[in-house]
């Protein structure tokens, strides 16, 4: 059985300067099985074609927000609803886990130092352990998990790439390096700019969730729509790890 883990990020990773409006960096995860990243895509493309008549448009949450680029459509109210409307929809009704993980640069720096770890680094570190745990829940003796993840720039994609083989010889924490080979684990960076609709999914549920995490009590529509898919067991939510 064929897993992916599609890997999206909001906010800046860099402990140089802090935004004090958005002082935390987000690294979200959304994970599917072959079957349900496939239904996902399908009704991802329907609802482009729907809307501009091609599947070629690529869903940005920052775009959708401000109407800009191919979504200054949006501001057809009518056709901003029915938009709105389906996309809500699928995002509701699809089958996938989000794992995330937020960190509090500011605490982050109070506490470790602005030369600790890398906090990309660290954020994917803490995706990939809570992935581990929801796969050993999956009845199937045969699991390959796919990691997708932003390709950023060579010296940073080497530099993840020699983090993520650091973990499958060393593990986590939580996750010894036996129990993270046992699935097979296969890390690929791929262009944004490529149409990929997993990557598409955790651009869109990311930034509403940093957004909860910053203010958990202010208005947040977006995150009502989706805040029942973080990786759930035992009725503890694993699936929204906030650092330090």
């Amino acid at each position: 059985m064929q897993y992916f883990l599609y890997v999206d990020e909001s906010g800046d990773h860099g402990l140089s300067n802090i935004n004090p409006n958005f002082p935390v960096f987000l690294l979200c995860g959304v994970i599917f099985n072959q079957e349900t990243y496939e239904k996902l895509r399908i009704e991802f493309n329907e609802l482009k074609t729907s809307i501009w008549k091609n599947k070629t448009v690529i869903f940005h949450s920052r775009d959708i927000r401000k109407c800009e680029k191919e979504f200054q459509v949006l501001f057809d109210l009518k056709l901003k609803k029915q938009f709105y409307e389906q996309l809500n929809t699928i995002i509701s009704n699809s089958e996938y886990d989000i794992i995330a993980s937020s960190i509090d640069k500011t605490k982050y720096i109070k506490k470790y130092g602005r030369l600790g770890n890398d906090v990309y680094e660290l954020s994917l570190s803490f995706i990939i352990e809570r992935a581990i745990f929801l796969l050993d829940d999956v009845k199937n003796e045969t699991i390959q998990l796919n990691i997708v993840i932003e390709k950023r720039g060579k010296k940073e994609d080497k530099q993840l790439q020699e983090h993520f083989q650091r973990l499958l010889s060393r593990g986590t924490s939580y996750v010894d390096a036996k129990r993270l080979k046992a699935y097979n684990i296969n890390i690929e960076f791929i262009d944004k700019k490529k149409n990929i609709n997993g990557f598409q999914l955790a651009d869109l549920v990311a930034y509403p969730i940093a957004r909860y995490v910053m203010e958990p009590n202010r208005a947040n529509p977006a995150y009502e729509v989706f805040k029942t898919k973080f990786y759930t067991k035992n009725g503890k939510r694993y699936g929204l790890k906030i650092f330090p």
